[in-house]
């Protein structure tokens, strides 16, 4: 009995090693077979497979021609998935690399694209978007002609209109705080949006935010 349950402990190993074998690993693999890789795992929305598969694509195939590509899809990818910083580290990778006159204007607005986006909730994080309307300011002044600029004029009144709604929270918050001279600064500083006497709708925001917020 002993011997035959031997025999089948071996045998087991035998075919685990077997089947281990055949396996081939994920290394050395053509520049295209990474490229496939990186799309198939953002399609399943598995971002970190597809940032493995980047980083093999990029130390195995460096000087690829699918690798300015996939550095794209990957920001896009960031950006689709709401993770500005991951976003931007694969924008500034690519300008770089392989930044120059040709695209320096379209990959700048990718980058403000990134840090726009990141206000779809209101009421959060204000010295990041007062950062992004600086940012804003120098690509319309800097890209004046560029296809993008209206895109990021409208983008900049967004943001101060954004900025104009904190401010107004702010200064509620003051005001029942007792705090009198920090309400008339934020108050002030809330109807600076409405100089050209535009209606501003206040943001729609989830009743569990609000408290949270």
């Amino acid at each position: 009995m002993k011997f035959l349950i031997k025999i089948l402990l071996i045998s087991i190993a035998i075919a685990f090693l077997a089947g281990c074998s055949d396996k081939e690993p994920e290394a050395n693999k053509p520049a295209l077979y990474w490229y496939q890789k990186i799309l198939n795992e953002i399609n399943k929305y598995d971002l970190n497979r597809a940032g493995d598969a980047y980083s093999s694509l990029k130390s195995e195939h460096f000087m690829s021609p699918l690798l300015p590509e996939a550095t794209l899809i990957m920001a896009n990818a960031h950006i689709e998935n709401e993770e500005y910083i991951l976003a931007n580290y694969y924008l500034d990778e690519y300008s770089k690399r392989y930044g120059n006159s040709g695209n320096v204007e379209f990959i700048k607005f990718l980058k403000l694209k990134a840090n726009y986006n990141a206000f779809k909730h209101p009421n959060r994080d204000q010295k990041l978007l007062l950062d992004t309307i600086d940012k804003v300011k120098d690509y319309t002044y800097e890209m004046e002609e560029s296809k993008f600029a209206p895109y990021a004029n409208t983008m900049l009144a967004t943001l101060k209109i954004a900025n104009g709604n904190m401010n107004k929270e702010i200064a509620k918050l003051y005001k029942k705080k007792g705090k009198q001279e920090g309400y008339e600064l934020y108050k002030e500083r809330s109807e600076i949006v409405n100089e050209k006497g535009i209606t501003i709708k206040e943001p729609d925001v989830f009743w569990l935010r609000k408290l949270v917020e």
